[in-house]
């Protein structure tokens, strides 16, 4: 029988190795506007995120949004939104892609206390719902189509 992986690359997925953090978060490389960020990997989050301090460094231009954030230790975030980014996970990607932007400060202070990382933004369930994503835990790789 054949292994996930060999499955997986006869469907087209692509493969995004990951990191867990010791506060068990999922850590992956994005490029966005042809640079490269540190990212949460979130299955919770509705929508994958860039914080506000990091709007320059992606090239990014800002639009007004009437929407609210709310997700873990905040509620009612000041947002804006980018549209027409292009998202690159290992070898996929995405040239029109919209993203939230808001003030991940709260994530990056918890992260700093357990002297973790810092993060540029969060990778959402809006791309792994677009990719088909399947999680590979163990081997630690995000495979995406």
């Amino acid at each position: 029988m054949e292994n996930l992986k060999e499955i997986l690359k006869k469907e087209k997925y692509k493969s995004v190795r990951f990191k867990i953090s010791s506060t068990q978060h999922l850590f992956v490389r994005a490029k966005i506007n042809g640079v490269w960020g540190d990212f949460i990997l979130d299955t919770g989050a509705s929508n994958s995120c860039i914080d506000f301090s990091h709007i320059e460094m992606f090239g990014i231009t800002a639009s007004e949004s009437k929407t609210k954030a709310t997700g873990a230790g905040a509620n009612g975030l000041f947002t804006q939104v980018s549209f027409k980014n292009h998202l690159q996970l290992g070898r996929w990607h995405q040239k029109d892609f919209n993203f939230v932007l808001l003030d991940l400060s709260h994530v990056n202070a918890a992260l700093t206390e357990y002297k973790t990382k810092n993060v540029h933004g969060i990778i959402g369930s809006d791309v792994l719902l677009l990719g088909e994503a399947i999680i590979d835990y163990k081997a630690r790789v995000l495979y995406i189509k």
